[in-house]
């Protein structure tokens, strides 16, 4: 049997059955354990290296140096920073030779079939230690090509940031590499350059050039830093924003001075404070409170040099007000300002409450150069650095390659496990009346919808997008239907952001573009890929809640009525109604279901069909035929629940362990079908309900509020051995921390209602006798 932790340990010996302190336990954990620390910021250089649109490293360098000559190398180098130890499978396409070396040691060389194969991926199964790890790459120019395309497989779901090595660079994204070198010979050999410090100065070989390069010229540095950074464009106008910090108690008179190239007008949190209509110095007076104050400059480009000097002293004694950046950007150096522009000067320029801010993008005029150039119409945050910009990177818990995180935030993430995480918390926080753990999960959602609109800008510049991913990359139900979900349903606890295109974008999607089969069933193409041609029972869940959502939001039927027919569609391709199971998987290869009921499989199936019938009109058309399924499953799984409560990882093999996030869906959908009265044997499967939230609460919930007993993500499989071998369970799952919260929300309202329910009863009773 599966036992996780002792008798001593578990919730239920601490708290007994009192399920509010148990759901606060679990909540109040995993808020705890989750900061909400958002996305980070670091300076990008776009000359550097890029992303394609699979998310690799493009280091094609015989793009960049047209000129090298065959047998010189070039060398790239990154550095990767792991919370913890951490699998990953790296992709590597060799367009020469390559080798590739692994904090320190020789990993992959290639072979002369990669070499001319451009085509042709090599996959590494690397380990992350904890800390700094660095990637070191050695490229030969041949006539055939030169460097490679390097990065994470799936790097939309299994994110690796490489960061930029050496002192110099610190804090900056992207991988750096060097101009071409003559190889050395050495007793007719080729010597190679040895992998130095990545941690150290860049000039411990001075006889490469690192590019990019981060640093202006004498010549550039002479001119002012907006002609430097966008050139000079009579007309034009640019805005700058810093924040100024005055740190004594109570107001101080500060004296602001500086000179101008051009004409310049100064804003202190949103108020006018300064104005200079030609080129020369300036001094200004103000009065400051206490704390950090957004500060704006807007800069017209005259005829000549374009830009502004300013500092910012206490009026008494001098002392300097200190000037820092708006917010933190690793790797930007001593840089004090962002820069954004250029704009037209006349046409419509941002709103104050736009400046100051990095959650959005700004709109340039179409008369612009950049857009003539065929260029984005918008742009963002710049430095005082050559082509280097503010770029957010979402830097918290990494999938590995056993599709588990770490112990890291998971806050800002955009995947379908934090979408029941998500839900989870809301229906919690709801039912103990704690609007703290609502607000929390409304947070984390707002956290990736606010930078929408700039998550797809940065895959249109970069290639490949740095914060959500799986939002933007949408190829599969998996990367939008379960989060979509919990977006819409924490919607009326969000602040600021603008659901409703995110809402629009994943029901096109689903409704419109999704690949169906004949019959119009969900089902995944996946080509290439080992699912190629797969239809899965988790997916009823990646889609039907949402669709039921969406419904709500808009009146739309057609994905209220969609919702419906695809849970029917999905039984006549999974349903094993010998067993009233359902099989995980449908594999259209071999035109079969696989026969394995996986115990999470089935439990997104029960999940799913409790939110379509909640959705459903009494009246719908389909409602008595989901109904009669509804009852077959409860019956199939009541059937089948292990002595403890809990449910086997194959449902129908008990020689499987005990596994606890199917068990917590099954109990969420019996409390529910049980409540809502659709079962036909409300006393069996209510008493299913109950044991299986106090197995939970004895053999998976520990004293802590851990979670134990969950399987980690699946892949799928005709035997039963890969889902009891393979995959094993995980503390603290996202798979199951959520359902674990609904299913005790789920037992706690059913309780509620059966006293309700007895009282009433007492109470009719009472009246008649009187």
């Amino acid at each position: 049997m599966s036992i996780y932790f002792q008798a001593e340990e578990s919730a239920q010996h601490r708290f007994g059955d009192k399920d509010t302190a148990i759901l606060k336990l679990l909540a109040d954990r995993y808020v705890g354990a989750n900061p909400q620390a958002g996305f980070i910021f670091r300076a990008f250089n776009k000359n550097g290296v890029l992303q394609n649109a699979e998310g690799l490293y493009e280091l094609d360098l015989a793009s960049r140096f047209p000129e090298a000559k065959a047998g010189q190398l070039s060398y790239g180098a990154g550095l990767v920073w792991s919370d913890e130890e951490r699998s990953l499978d790296i992709n590597v396409r060799c367009l020469g030779p390559v080798r590739l070396f692994f904090n320190g040691e020789l990993v992959f060389r290639s072979n002369v079939i990669e070499e001319i194969s451009p085509d042709a991926t090599v996959k590494l199964s690397l380990v992350f230690a904890k800390g700094w790890n660095s990637l070191w790459l050695s490229m030969t120019c041949t006539p055939a090509g030169f460097g490679c395309q390097i990065g994470s497989d799936e790097a939309k779901v299994r994110i690796m940031n490489v960061r930029a090595p050496f002192e110099e660079r610190y804090g900056q994204a992207g991988w750096i590499f060097s101009q071409p070198v003559d190889a050395t010979p050495e007793a007719g050999k080729r010597v190679e350059l040895a992998q130095p410090d990545l941690m150290g100065s860049q000039q411990q070989e001075p006889g490469l050039g690192w590019l990019p390069i981060i640093d202006w010229t004498e010549e550039e540095r002479s001119r002012g830093q907006l002609e430097r950074i966008f050139g000079q464009q009579p007309g034009k106008v640019a805005y700058a924003w810093t924040t100024l910090y005055q740190p004594l108690p109570g107001k101080q008179a500060i004296v602001l001075e500086g000179e101008s190239s051009g004409e310049l007008t100064l804003w202190l949190e949103g108020q006018q404070v300064g104005e200079s209509t030609a080129a020369g110095p300036f001094r200004i007076e103000l009065v400051l409170e206490a704390g950090k104050h957004n500060f704006v400059a807007r800069s017209v480009c005259g005829e000549q040099s374009w830009g502004f000097e300013l500092t910012a002293a206490n009026a008494n004694d001098g002392s300097a007000v200190k000037l820092s950046s708006p917010q933190q950007v690793h790797g930007s150096g001593e840089g004090q300002w962002f820069y954004v522009g250029p704009f037209v000067a006349g046409a419509a320029s941002p709103a104050w409450e736009q400046l100051v801010r990095t959650d959005q993008l700004y709109s340039l005029n179409k008369e612009s150069e950049l857009v003539q150039q065929g260029q984005s119409l918008h742009t963002y945050w710049q430095l005082d650095r050559p082509n280097t910009w503010v770029r957010p990177y979402y830097e918290n818990a990494m999938l590995s390659n056993k599709w588990t995180v770490g112990t890291v935030s998971n806050y800002a993430r955009w995947d379908y496990p934090l979408g029941v995480t998500i839900y989870g918390l809301l229906q919690t926080g709801r039912f103990l009346e704690r609007p703290d753990i609502v607000s929390y999960a409304a947070q984390h959602v707002e956290a990736c919808t606010e930078m929408y609109d700039y998550s797809f800008w940065d895959r249109e510049q970069y290639g490949f997008p740095a914060i959500n991913q799986q939002l933007v990359m949408m190829k599969m139900l998996d990367n939008c239907g379960s989060f979509g979900s919990a977006m819409l349903e924490s919607r009326q606890g969000l602040a600021t952001a603008n659901v409703e295109p995110i809402a629009e974008r994943i029901a096109d999607f689903m409704l419109n573009k999704l690949e169906r089969k004949p019959d119009g069933a969900f089902y995944r193409t996946c080509e290439g890929e080992y699912a190629a041609n797969t239809m899965w029972a988790d997916d009823l869940y990646m889609s039907t809640p949402f669709l039921c959502r969406y419904a709500r939001l808009t009146g739309n039927r057609e994905a209220l009525d969609e919702a419906a027919k695809q849970f029917l569609r999905f039984k006549s391709y999974l349903f094993m109604p010998d067993e009233k199971l359902m099989s995980h998987v449908y594999d259209f290869k071999y035109d079969r279901a696989t026969g394995i009921p996986w115990g999470r499989g089935n439990g997104w199936t029960i999940f799913s069909l409790t939110e379509v019938l909640e959705a459903l009109p009494q009246t719908h058309e389909l409602r008595d035929e989901l109904l009669d399924f509804f009852n077959e499953l409860c019956e199939g799984y009541a059937a089948r629940q292990s002595d403890r409560g809990l449910w086997h990882q194959v449902v129908n093999r008990p020689d499987t362990y005990l596994e606890a996030s199917c068990t917590a869906m099954f109990a969420y959908g019996f409390a529910r079908g049980v409540r809502f009265g659709w079962v036909k044997q409300p006393a069996a499967i209510m008493n299913a309900a109950f044991r299986a939230w106090d197995g939970l609460t004895r053999y998976a919930i520990d004293r802590q509020g851990n979670v134990h007993g969950v399987c980690s993500g699946s892949r799928y499989a005709f035997t039963a051995d890969y889902y009891d071998q393979d995959l094993r369970t995980v503390v603290n799952d996202n798979h199951g921390i959520g359902i674990m919260m609904l299913a005790g929300t789920e037992v706690a309202k059913l309780k509620r209602h059966l006293q309700t329910q007895t009282e009433k009863t007492g109470q009719d009773a009472s009246k008649t006798n009187s």
